[in-house]
């Protein structure tokens, strides 16, 4: 299964404050053993939310909101998409993880859907 393992922001990351060095070497060495384990697809860090925009739907209307946003403790700071075997191994691999940020944070797991999921609800058509 895949999952997407998203690191939540902090008042710190929102203002741009870049990793220490020991952090981001300890980060580094922890995506190493991740791609060798084969688990890691992809993962980046993302700009603060500052640096980012918004695009709000309603019907055929859509409206452009430019950050920051607020709820910084909602937003993501960074992502990886992983390949795993379940749910408890994903949650194996981020109890592994150095601390994101040099403070208090946290980090969420997300499974994607599959086009399985959505057998009962696909045109036969478009599953092909």
């Amino acid at each position: 299964m895949r999952v997407m393992v998203l690191v939540k922001a902090t008042q710190d990351s929102e203002a741009g404050i870049m990793p220490s060095t020991e952090l981001m070497e300890a980060m580094l060495a922890f995506n190493e053993v991740l791609t060798e384990a084969g688990v890691m697809l992809a993962g980046e860090g993302l700009k603060p939310s500052s640096e980012g925009q918004r695009v709000r739907f309603d019907g055929a209307d859509r409206t452009v909101v430019n950050g920051p946003f607020p709820a910084v403790s909602e937003l993501v700071a960074g992502f990886w998409l992983w390949e795993v075997k379940d749910m408890e191994e994903a949650l194996e691999w981020v109890k592994r993880c150095p601390n994101p940020m040099p403070g208090p944070s946290e980090i969420e797991i997300r499974p994607l859907y599959e086009m399985a999921d959505f057998a009962d609800a696909m045109p036969v058509e478009l599953g092909e």
